[in-house]
């Protein structure tokens, strides 16, 4: 079994998954299409480990709307670049 060792990571990947800009709003398909790389790279070779998750929210105003967006960012630290990610 491998183990994780920060010191050999030598790429990191940065997934958003949700809206993060008001500006432009990603439909659900473009959403999934972000969460299905995020379960590609933590299953597929070589092998991804998540870093870091960042968690967010924004509150906005569009004209007399009021908007709430989510989403969250994936850090997936790897040995060597996988070749689906070029």
């Amino acid at each position: 079994m491998d183990r994780f060792r920060l010191t050999e990571m030598r790429f990191i990947k940065r997934i958003v998954v949700g809206n993060d800009n008001p500006q432009n709003i990603r439909t659900e398909a473009e959403v999934q299409e972000a969460m299905d790389l995020v379960n590609r790279c933590l299953s597929g070779t070589p092998r991804g480990f998540i870093l870091n998750v960042e968690k967010c929210f924004g509150l906005y105003n569009i004209g007399e709307h009021q908007v709430v967006l989510q989403y969250a960012v994936y850090h997936l630290c790897f040995a060597r670049k996988p070749l689906h990610l070029d």
